[in-house]
């Protein structure tokens, strides 16, 4: 499969890819030399960001097979196949045992009942009913694939409990800070199969309407030791 038969509408780059994006590249000391990991990496973009900031290695997680196909065609194209690789699985197993310096996910963590988005796998959208269904199981693991002094940068939804992800990334030792904070626009063809007691929760909150449009609160969060983070 070429870059140029890309389905775009289940890989297209979305605003959160952007904003991650933005996050990484506000921090290159970080990445400049390290081995890299994309939980969830889809596209293959995030990865290519990391190759151009002066990542030493390169390794992505992605549990649907045409984007390890997309994503490596994409990271090959650039140059970066030679210290580069993208593996099909589901979150940690592919790496188990394996350490990063870097880590970067931007995850599925919407919270939904019905994962049938219009042009969406339910890979790239479906956090669960609270949308934590696969944030939860990064953070617990994450702790075990940071090398000492590894960070990691993901998309965080504000509606989806950052406290619990601080609670959660605390108890194996590490911090968890708010790097920026950005809107992005909820289509409403996903906003209908939100949560409804999230959605109720979050509205006026996390959540700002203007007319018939709706946006939400989304932040970058950095996660590593006590000290190592900006």
């Amino acid at each position: 499969m070429t870059i140029e038969h890309v389905p775009v509408p289940a890989l297209r780059p979305s605003e959160y890819t952007a904003a991650l994006i933005q996050g990484l590249r506000a921090r290159v000391g970080w990445i400049r030399g390290a081995d890299a990991l994309e939980i969830g990496s889809g596209s293959g973009v995030v990865l290519a960001t990391l190759g151009e900031l002066g990542a030493a290695s390169l390794f992505g997680v992605d549990v649907e097979q045409e984007a390890v196909a997309i994503g490596a065609a994409l990271l090959a194209k650039l140059g970066y196949a030679k210290r580069s690789q993208i593996l099909c699985g589901d979150m940690w197993t592919p790496v188990v045992g394996r350490r990063f310096g870097l880590v970067a996910a931007n995850l599925p963590h919407f919270p939904m009942n019905n994962p049938e988005v219009s042009g969406r796998l339910p890979s790239w959208s479906d956090g669960g009913p609270d949308g934590r269904r696969v944030l939860d199981p990064f953070l617990r693991g994450l702790a075990n694939h940071l090398t000492p002094g590894g960070r990691a940068i993901i998309a965080h939804n504000a509606f989806v409990d950052l406290d619990r992800s601080r609670d959660m990334v605390a108890k194996a030792g590490l911090t968890l800070n708010i790097a920026h904070t950005t809107l992005v626009y909820l289509p409403d063809d996903k906003l209908e199969h939100m949560t409804e007691s999230v959605l109720g929760r979050e509205e006026g909150r996390s959540i700002h309407r203007y007319g018939p449009y709706a946006f939400a609160d989304m932040h970058i969060v950095e996660i590593g030791a006590p000290g190592t983070l900006s």
